[in-house]
């Protein structure tokens, strides 16, 4: 009996509208009584550490598929310059790989460069030097945060030491390092190092003394961490004098808590706000949605409809539009006319600039305060003196050199504020106006054509082979791999889609319908019209009661009889009454300024009086009911 093992290629994505069932799904957690929950625990703790080391076994062999032997060598236009520091994780790549291996790593599995760096010194130090470490988390028996305090401590860092040492080191340490935490791990490791090799300790601490930095990193909800690397004795020394001033400051009344006294302390030595501060020339920038901008004085002024308000794909764009929507001498007058009222002047020895963007955030134009003056004054070049509706204010225009004009470096970079590769946030003062398509193939050198790039992706999309940058008008640039993994790089603010909501201009509200016309059957004032001749009437011009069969009926106002006419003055839903249904209608929801015809109420006699022979119509010396009408 023989055994054929297959390879099954299954999709990474369910097909749409469907979604794999979940593992709690096939295995249900819930029947499972506490001694199976904790043993399943421990066997998932075993498969993460599986997968740990099978990831590692692909990094390395991915990297072994990047030789540095592809790279610029030394000498050849567009070579890595040396990187002085080699102390520093991530600013060299490992020994044999590529330079430009880390960067596809990490739009590979969606990470920062610098973690696809260490994630690929690791994966070479636990596949290399420490393969005992490396089989002990195949088999699950050491978690990957254990394996990866022994790549940390026995790899990049001591690189140049004796194999043989890192390999005794290993040993000593390995048969016990699933029982000892992290921390004192690291110390067992360091300890053994220094006793077989004290002149690699030397090495490191040196190594780390060269290495220590200051950096800010943001925590959130408008909180940073400011982090200073520095020797041991001065790290304890600057905590033992800011908790100092932070007691006392507790002491003489200051009610803050004890840790926002220490980092105000701090703060202040550095600041030093007691001395006089150095002038600052400051920047503003003042973003300018042109939706935010008031419709009707724009659309009084002569600008044309928004794009919002148009139908989809019926929108005919101006000359010189972008996006769609133009940025017109009514704009400009009305901005400036705001800016005005609210005194917005350039700070002193800054300078103030104006971005226009779209509605669905993407950036149209840049000016500076006396360029928007000058297009309010100077209008439309083809149309002067007249509100044409043609933008004043566009995009830079392109031009035939290869390098950018000033204007478009700085359209480009508000466009961007930082480099475009995905994944990477070195700031646009930092960066290269690069052509996504190169100029020598015919690149335009036109905003839509350009991106701020900084020079490590700059020399990666140049010269490092295999790799795809193409670039939407909007600039939505998207980069794909060698291997195929394709990222997408926004500018910041720019929607994913356009809130095209309204197709055309809200309609007004919907009027109530009007009242249905009153039916000559049911109006009071021509009942007498509509009596059969020879009929009999009762009136009340007498002011005397007399025998009717309306008599012990509601009145028209609802009332049983004059004087009780306040209890009973509105009738309930349902109730009897002579006042007909659409008078009644009418009389609560009639339009203004219709005038209802009032109608004398029957006064119901206390006591019946004797029936006299009716008289012919007309005669008032006696009361009859009418008859009543039917309903046909």
């Amino acid at each position: 009996m023989g055994l054929t093992v297959t390879d099954v290629q299954l999709p990474l994505l369910p097909p749409p509208g469907t979604a794999w069932p979940s593992l709690g799904e096939i295995l249900p957690v819930h029947a499972r009584s506490p001694e199976e929950k904790a043993l399943e625990l421990q066997r998932v703790q075993q498969l993460k550490a599986e997968l740990a080391a099978y990831e590692l076994e692909l990094v390395a062999a991915f990297a072994a598929d990047r030789p540095a032997s592809a790279d610029r060598q030394p000498g050849q236009p567009g070579a890595a310059a040396d990187a002085g520091n080699d102390a520093v994780p991530g600013v060299r790549a490992p020994e044999g790989v590529s330079e430009f291996f880390a960067d596809e790593l990490a739009l590979t599995v969606n990470c920062a460069r610098a973690t696809a760096t260490t994630l690929t010194e690791h994966a070479l130090t636990l596949t290399g030097s420490l393969r005992a470490t490396h089989a002990e988390l195949t088999q699950g028996r050491l978690d990957w945060p254990r394996a990866r305090t022994f790549a940390e401590e026995l790899g990049w860092k001591i690189r140049g030491t004796d194999p043989a040492i890192i390999a005794a080191v290993e040993a000593a340490v390995l048969p016990e390092a699933a029982s000892l935490s992290i921390r004192k791990l690291k110390e067992r490791l360091r300890a053994e190092l220094a006793a077989r090799d004290a002149a690699a300790s030397d090495r490191r601490r040196e190594k780390a003394h060269r290495a220590v930095n200051v950096r800010r990193r943001p925590v959130g909800d408008g909180i940073s961490e400011l982090v200073a690397g520095m020797p041991d004795e001065l790290a304890a020394a600057c905590q033992a004098t800011i908790d100092e001033l932070a007691w006392r400051a507790k002491q003489a009344g200051d009610e803050r808590p004890i840790g926002m006294l220490r980092s105000g302390i701090l703060a202040d030595l550095v600041l030093r706000p007691w001395l006089v501060p150095e002038p600052v020339a400051a920047h503003v920038e003042v973003q300018v949605p042109v939706g935010a901008l008031t419709p009707e004085r724009f659309l009084a002024s002569g600008a044309p409809v928004p794009p919002a308000f148009a139908r989809p794909g019926s929108v005919v764009e101006p000359t010189g539009a972008v996006a769609g929507t133009p940025i017109t001498a009514a704009h400009v007058r009305d901005l400036l006319a705001q800016l005005d009222a609210i005194g917005l002047q350039a700070p002193p020895g800054g300078s103030i600039s104006f971005s226009f963007t779209d509605d669905a955030g993407a950036l149209q134009a840049v000016a500076t305060l006396r360029e928007l003056r000058a297009a309010g004054r100077r209008g439309c070049r083809d149309h002067p003196g007249s509100d044409c509706g043609c933008p004043v204010i566009t995009r830079p225009a392109a031009t035939d050199l290869y390098e950018p004009t000033a204007a478009q470096d700085r359209f480009i970079t508000t466009r961007d504020r930082s480099c475009r590769h995905p994944g990477c946030d070195n700031r646009a003062g930092w960066a290269d106006a690069d052509h996504v398509i190169p100029h020598a193939a015919g690149g335009a050198t036109d905003c839509s054509n350009l991106c701020c790039l900084c020079r490590r992706h700059h020399r990666l999309k140049t010269f490092a082979p295999g790799w795809t940058y193409a670039m939407t008008p909007d600039g939505i640039l998207t980069v794909t791999t060698p291997a195929g993994v394709t990222r997408t790089s926004r500018p910041p603010g720019l929607q994913l889609t356009r809130p095209r909501v309204l197709t055309r201009p809200p309609e007004p509200p919907e009027q109530p319908p009007p009242p249905p016309a009153a039916d000559p059957a049911d109006d009071p004032s021509t009942l007498l019209e509509r009596l059969p001749v020879g009929a009999a009437v009762a009136t009340d011009e007498s002011g005397g009661g007399g025998s009717s069969a309306l008599a012990g009926r509601p009145s028209f106002h609802g009332g049983a009889a004059r004087g009780d006419r306040r209890r009973t003055s509105r009738r309930r839903p349902g109730g009897a009454g002579l006042l007909p249904g659409r008078l009644r209608e009418r009389r609560r929801t009639g339009a203004p300024g219709t005038r209802l015809p009032r109608l004398r109420p029957h006064r119901r006699p206390d006591r019946p009086r004797p029936h006299r022979r009716p008289r012919a119509l007309g005669d008032t010396g006696s009361r009859q009911s009418l008859p009543r009408k039917r309903s046909q």
